[in-house]
């Protein structure tokens, strides 16, 4: 660990406390850790929370038997967070990693985010964030065994050492962590601790399989969805054809009859509202609700149309907006006229996020308690919107975190709208658990959506072929305005999320301008995989490319000339793509082309370079080569499967079936025939991930593999054909 990490770290210490409220239940030794001091709180000048007395059940359980029950305060939903903390607990708690197991942690205070105060998952922060955390938990859980078997044995705890789960004393003795559990819980807890120096890590950094892999492959893995609770009603509703609209009237005779059907009735929505079709089992209650005659209120709603919607964006786009960033003289690009000025301009359509385990959530309401289950990423954000709903207090409102299929930001409102409207129903049946399902096309219909963007970037081009001046103006809607984020993330008017990737750019250029619009626009947004960067790169990405190729120099070489003398992760992500890939890039086959992009992305900066033919008009990608440079890599095996991942689902915005479009106010799009998403066929061949090695502190992998993949995909389609790409999804090439 670099020494600026150490002081980090000690820096967080410092404003921490620690109280341990220990037990033994069932014999085993249960650790609770408290921080009582939010970074984010004191950073923003808030009070001080007052402390909070929380349960026992808390990170660390060691059970008779010998397992190690390590709760996540993360939800996984395939990113590896359950394998990759307990790992990072373990190793600090030298646990035979054979006997460990995890499990999702329910909403409580003590699985806040350390750093934002509040339950989640986002921002690529899983590891970032809770790596010192879980370290800081397996120590002093060590530390208390140590302590326990030092007091049996009559020595001092440093003389006694520690290794799977075992404790060795200087005489020989010896005492399984079991044996020990429920004395160390009568142990205090030590006021300072010291970690592991990275080179004892036995576990972290290593490859290591992830422990929910072979229940995943049998099937017996359960995800919320699959949650089937003894007389357990299902729910769907009927939602508005247009964002907003109010039911006037419906007929629900037809849907009664549906054998099974037990209530019909409207409910409030986030926008407008609609009707519930509560039944036995889901297919009646679709069956049900697709008989239901509803006449809707569409009065005094805009109707937003994917043409008009253009039109108005790239009038936008040529006027400034609000300042994102400015450097040097924001003048000075009309100092160049053609052929020194390169003109561009982008669109992004909306995109569905389209999670393959449609969103759910399950609700038992018993008049002065509740329970939940779901997969969510905002737990604290959830539970307290079905207490608001229920009237109750939030910890009247027992949270179950369920494992989730996917959800690229979209288990993420801040709204809490699905929670909302599960409260809603299962309000209306006390004592009965009804899960609410969210159905394909209510999802796709039914928002929330990438925003659509448009870019306008005017380059002057100096005489050694760098560009010395660059204003660029961004058009979306802003994804945090009206929410509680926008008074952290809207800065002078400016949605940070919508300029995130350009404003912030790694390139050094002299005289740099970005600013953007936030036109209001009747269509729910939300934060896609990896937020602004996934547009925002593709356009810096592809105009330095074709900056690069106008100057006749090499890409990897032109963006390393390019980049801050600060940018050193980036650099070290391109030094090492080059040499993973220089061979198999000198080497191509006739017909083919490479294409490379780069991009930094919070605090992880990846390199890519892609192997591209055509085949049907349609990108073939034959091979990706990944450098990724995120600090220190916790789970190897995890990060190159996130990167794989990532890789796949980036090229969702190129795909030609890959645009949410609306008429008339209404979405076009159904399921997966209009709105379809990377298949195996248009996957890469091979996809090979190389990592920085490093002694940094940790960053995520979760968000950064997004970025990169289109833009050298289109830039390597550039060199084949001699067109530049402007406008996405690619629908032929």
């Amino acid at each position: 660990m670099s020494a600026a990490t150490n002081a980090a770290n000690d820096f967080l210490l410092g404003r921490r406390s620690f109280c341990r409220v220990s037990a033994t239940i069932a014999g085993g030794l249960i650790v609770s850790l408290h921080l009582d001091l939010p970074v984010h709180a004191q950073e923003a000048g808030q009070a001080t929370p007052a402390p909070t007395v929380y349960p026992p059940d808390a990170f660390v359980q060691i059970r008779p038997d010998g397992k190690v029950l390590v709760k996540v305060n993360r939800l996984e939903f395939g990113q590896g967070v359950q394998t990759s903390l307990p790992m990072i607990l373990a190793d600090e708690m030298d646990a035979d990693w054979s006997q460990v197991i995890a499990e999702l942690a329910p909403a409580a205070e003590v699985y806040k985010d350390p750093i934002y105060g509040f339950q989640m998952v986002g921002s690529s922060s899983s590891i970032k964030h809770s790596f010192q955390q879980y370290r800081e938990l397996g120590a002093r859980t060590r530390a208390m065994l140590v302590a326990a078997a030092a007091q049996q044995w009559d020595v001092s705890p440093p003389q006694c050492r520690t290794e799977a789960s075992v404790v060795h004393g200087p005489g020989g003795q010896s005492a399984r962590y079991a044996e020990l559990a429920e004395a160390a819980a009568k142990q205090p807890l030590p006021a300072t601790v010291s970690l592991k120096n990275p080179s004892q890590f036995r576990l972290v950094g290593r490859r290591v399989r992830r422990l929910d892999s072979r229940s995943k492959c049998d099937g017996s893995l359960k995800f919320g969805l699959d949650l089937d609770l003894p007389g357990m009603q299902t729910a769907v509703v009927a939602r508005p054809p247009v964002f907003g609209a109010r039911v006037k009237r419906f007929d629900d005779e037809g849907a009664r009859r549906i054998a099974g059907v037990r209530d019909v009735f409207e409910i409030p929505l986030a926008r407008g509202t609609g009707v519930a079709v509560v039944a036995d089992r889901f297919w009646a209650a679709k069956q049900a609700r697709d008989r239901l005659k509803v006449d809707w209120d569409l009065s005094a709603l805009e109707r937003p149309d994917s043409a008009l919607l253009w039109a108005k964006y790239k009038t936008l786009a040529s006027m400034p907006g609000k300042v994102a960033a400015s450097r040097g003289d924001d003048k000075k690009i009309e100092a160049f006229a053609a052929p020194t000025r390169i003109v561009a301009e982008y669109e992004f359509p909306y995109l569905a996020h389209a999670p393959m385990e449609p969103l759910n959530t399950t609700i038992r309401f018993d008049g002065d308690r509740a329970e939940a289950w779901a997969g969510s990423q905002f737990q604290t954000a959830d539970q307290a919107a079905i207490a608001e709903v229920l009237g109750l207090r939030p910890e009247q409102v027992t949270f179950h975190t369920e494992m989730a299929g996917g959800g690229f930001g979209r288990r993420a409102t801040p709204d809490s709208h699905v929670a909302r409207e599960a409260a809603a129903i299962a309000k209306r049946s006390p004592g009965t658990p009804v899960k609410l399902v969210w159905t394909r096309e209510d999802d796709v219909q039914g928002g929330y959506y990438r925003p659509m963007h448009v870019h306008r970037v005017e380059i002057g081009v100096g005489p050694n072929g760098t560009p010395l001046a660059w204003r660029h103006v961004i058009v979306g809607q802003s994804i945090t305005a009206g929410t509680p984020f926008e008074a952290i993330i809207v800065k002078d008017g400016v949605d940070s999320t919508a300029v995130e990737g350009a404003a912030d750019t790694q390139y050094d250029i002299p005289n740099f301008h970005v600013s953007a619009h936030h036109p209001t626009v009747n269509v729910p947004v939300l934060w896609w995989r990896s937020v602004g960067h996934a547009h925002s790169a593709f356009v810096m990405e592809t105009l330095v490319d074709e900056l690069a190729t106008r100057a006749q120099a090499d890409p990897i070489a032109y963006r390393r000339k390019l980049l801050k003398p600060d940018a050193k992760k980036l650099r070290a992500a391109l030094d090492l793509l080059d040499r993973r890939s220089a061979r198999w890039r000198s080497t191509l086959a006739a017909g083919h082309a490479a294409g490379i992009a780069c991009h930094e992305c919070f605090g992880t900066a990846v390199a890519c370079a892609v192997d591209v033919s055509i085949e049907n008009e349609r990108p073939r990608i034959h091979r990706v080569t990944i450098a990724v440079d995120l600090g220190l890599a916790v789970n190897s095996l995890g990060v190159e499967s996130q990167f794989q991942a990532g890789v796949a689902f980036g090229l969702t915005q190129l795909m030609a079936k890959g645009a949410i479009t609306l008429k008339d106010g209404r979405v076009e799009q159904r399921n997966f025939d209009g709105f379809t998403p990377p298949y195996i066929v248009d996957a890469p061949i091979a996809v090979d991930v190389h990592i920085a090695p490093s002694s940094e502190a940790p960053s995520g992998g979760g968000e950064p593999p997004v970025p990169v993949i289109s833009p050298a995909v289109v830039n390597a389609l550039a060199r084949l054909t001699g067109k530049r790409c402007r406008s996405l999804p690619l629908v032929t090439v």
